[in-house]
């Protein structure tokens, strides 16, 4: 999903590498990295809600129903380090059911075409629910550029605090 947006990448690579030098900076790179997965829950929490709205046609199949394989697989990651510094939320594709990795960014959209499972000769349409993921993390960018804003001050407080000692 190509929606994305930064708060001062830079900044945040700045304090990942001052964390480096701290004596304790392997615990604060931890607790910051758990702050800023924390701060992207209520995007990764709205993306589940909006993907099990999507309508089902019901049809009974075996395995894992997918609207659920894909709310299990939507998670928060936060990275310190790299070009990709920040935090996100994204779906892994590894363990889709019926071996539909891209089942994301498909059902994303308002509808794909397909070929029929054992039969490559008949092709059909099927309906998503269009941005159901982008339409998420809209909704939460003001609420979480403010939560990771307010992990890096924490870190960057207690940091200026114990060097204020």
């Amino acid at each position: 999903m190509p929606l994305s947006f930064t708060i001062e990448a830079d900044d945040l690579a700045r304090l990942a590498k001052i964390l480096k030098q701290e004596e304790n900076g392997k615990e604060l790179r931890k607790e910051l990295s758990a702050n800023l997965r924390r701060a992207s829950e209520p995007a990764r929490d709205a993306a589940r809600s909006n993907i099990m709205q999507m309508s089902t046609g019901g049809l009974p199949h075996e395995g894992e129903p997918l609207r659920e394989a894909i709310a299990r697989r939507i998670v928060t990651e936060a990275r310190l380090t790299g070009r990709s510094t920040g935090a996100k939320v994204k779906v892994k594709r590894k363990g889709m059911p019926r071996g539909f990795e891209h089942a994301a960014k498909r059902t994303n959209r308002q509808n794909w075409r397909h070929p029929v499972f054992g039969n490559r000769n008949v092709w059909v349409t099927q309906i998503g629910r269009p941005r159901w993921f982008d339409d998420a993390m809209r909704a939460n960018a003001a609420q979480w550029r403010r939560a990771i804003a307010d992990a890096m001050n924490h870190t960057a407080e207690r940091i200026a605090r114990k060097v204020r000692r």
